[in-house]
C-alpha cells in the first residue's frame, strides 16, 4: 500500500532555531566554567531584540550573557542592521534567577536516596541514585534501518538540504543567500519503511531567504543544481518529483525580523520528523539533569543499539519519570513487529544493559560538557559527533539475546 511520509527542517538562521542556539550557547558557557551548573534558559526574539530568561544555579560561573548572545548571533550570520536583527546593535535583555529550591531539593537528593541508610548509600550499586529527575514526563527514542545513520529518510534528507543551503551561504558559493531557510521532503513508499518495495521522493519544498537583487528563476535553478541534486541521491528522484522553491514568492525579510523566534518550538524538527511520538519536552537551554533532554538522548542511544545489533529493523523506546525520583517509572520497547525476539524480552535486555537513572545517563554519555550549541540546528540525532549516537553496546545485546 502506497504511503506518504513528510518531514521538515529549518536552518540555524530560522528565528526559532536561532533562539535554540542562543539558549544552548548560554548553557555551554555555564558548563564550560562550572560543569555542575543547573541551567534552564529560554530565548525570545523579535525585530531588534533578544530576551533571555530562565533559571540558573551556579556557585562559581560568571557568564557574560549579553556577550554570549551577541557572539551566537554573529556566528549564525545576522551581522547587518538591514537584516532587522543584528549581533551588534540589537537589544539584549536578560532576566535569570536561581532554580526553585523545591525542585532543586528533589534533584539534589532523590526520593530513593533520602530513604537509604548510610550503608546503602555507600553501596556502589546505589551510587547513581543520588540525583532525582528534574521533572515528570515521558521521552521517546527511535531508530530505523532505512538510512545508514538509522534515522527516518524524510527527516534525514530535509536536514541535509538545509545544511547544504547554509554551507553554500557560508562558503560564498551563493552570495545572495541569507541565514533563514526551510526545507520539507515527502517520501513515497510502497509498504512499511523497513520492507518497502519502492521508495522515492514525491515532493521537495525549499524556502530560502535572499537578497533583493536576485530573481526567483535564479534561486530555483541554483536550488535544483547546488542543493537538491547535490543532496538527494538520484535513485530517489523521479521525472514526476515536484519542486516548490520559494513558493510564496519573495523571501527578503526573514529571521527574527520576519517572525518571532522562541526556544523549544521546533521539537519535531529536533527529533524524528514526526515519524514517531514525541513526549512534549523541548531540549535546548537545559542542562542534563533535565530528563526531557538527557533521557531523550539516552532513549535514542538504546534504540540505535537495538537496531544496530540486528534485534529489530525499527525500535521505539519510551521511558517515563517522576520528579524527584531516580529510577524511571516505566520503560517500553516497541519494534512494530520487526524484532527477532519479543518486545518484552528486549525490554528486559535494556534494563540489564542500560541504566536510565539521570546520574547514570550523565556519567555514561559524559553530558556535563559544553557540547550543546552544536545540537541546536539540523537535528539532535543521526549525527556521529554526539555520544548518544555510538553503538558500542550492539554486540553485547546481540550475544545476550542469543543466550
Amino acid at each position: 500500500m502506497r504511503k506518504y511520509y513528510t518531514s521538515e527542517s529549518v536552518s540555524e538562521g530560522h528565528p526559532d532555531k536561532l533562539a535554540d542556539f542562543i539558549s544552548d550557547s548560554v548553557l555551554d558557557e555555564f558548563l564550560r566554567q562550572e560543569p555542575t551548573s543547573r541551567v534552564a534558559v529560554e530565548t525570545l526574539l523579535t525585530t531588534g531584540m533578544a530576551v533571555v530568561a530562565g533559571e540558573v544555579t551556579a556557585k562559581k560561573a560568571r557568564v557574560d550573557v549579553q556577550k554570549t548572545v551577541r557572539d551566537a548571533v554573529m556566528k549564525v550570520g545576522y551581522t547587518r542592521a538591514n537584516y532587522g536583527f543584528d549581533a551588534e546593535y540589537s537589544a539584549v535583555l536578560v532576566s535569570l534567577h536561581e532554580q526553585s529550591p523545591e525542585i532543586a531539593g528533589g534533584v539534589n537528593h532523590s526520593e530513593e536516596w533520602r530513604g537509604m541508610t548510610d550503608a546503602e548509600r555507600a553501596d556502589p550499586a546505589n551510587s547513581y541514585s543520588e540525583i532525582g529527575a528534574g521533572d515528570q514526563g515521558l521521552m521517546f527514542g527511535y531508530a530505523t534501518n532505512e538510512t545508514p545513520e538509522l534515522m527516518p529518510l524524510p527527516i534525514s534528507l530535509a536536514h541535509k538540504l538545509t545544511g547544504r543551503i547554509a554551507e553554500l551561504r557560508k562558503n560564498g558559493t551563493l552570495t545572495y543567500l541569507r541565514p533563514d531557510a526551510k526545507a520539507q521532503v515527502t517520501v513515497v513508499r510502497d509498504g512499511e519503511p523497513h520492507e518497502a518495495t519502492e521508495t522515492y521522493v514525491d515532493t521537495v519544498v525549499i524556502s530560502t531567504q535572499h537578497s533583493e537583487n536576485v530573481t526567483n528563476d535564479e534561486i530555483r535553478a541554483d536550488m535544483l543544481e547546488h542543493v537538491i541534486q547535490a543532496v538527494i541521491p538520484a535513485e530517489y528522484l523521479r521525472p514526476e518529483t515536484k519542486y516548490f522553491i520559494n513558493p510564496s514568492g519573495r523571501f527578503v525579510i526573514g529571521g527574527p525580523h520576519g517572525d518571532t523566534g522562541l526556544t523549544g518550538r521546533k521539537i519535531i524538527v529536533d527529533t524524528y520528523g514526526g515519524a514517531v511520538p514525541h513526549g512534549g519536552g523541548a531540549f535546548s537551554g537545559k542542562d542534563p539533569t533535565k530528563v526531557d533532554r538527557s533521557a531523550a538522548y539516552y532513549a535514542r542511544y538504546i534504540a540505535k543499539n537495538l537496531v544496530a545489533a540486528g534485534l529489530a529493523k525499527r525500535a521505539l523506546v519510551e521511558v517515563a519519570y517522576a520528579i524527584g525520583r531516580a529510577n524511571p517509572v516505566s520503560l517500553r520497547v516497541d519494534t512494530y513487529g520487526t524484532g527477532t525476539v519479543s518486545d518484552e524480552k528486549l525490554a528486559e535486555l535494556v534494563t540489564q544493559h542500560f541504566d536510565a537513572r539521570p546520574q547514570a545517563i550523565i556519567a555514561e554519555l559524559d553530558l556535563r560538557r559544553p557540547i550543546y550549541a552544536q545540537t541546536a540546528a539540523y537535528g539532535h540525532f543521526g549525527r556521529p559527533e554526539f555520544p548518544w549516537e555510538q553503538i558500542d553496546k550492539a554486540e553485547r545485546l546481540k550475544k545476550a539475546a542469543q543466550g
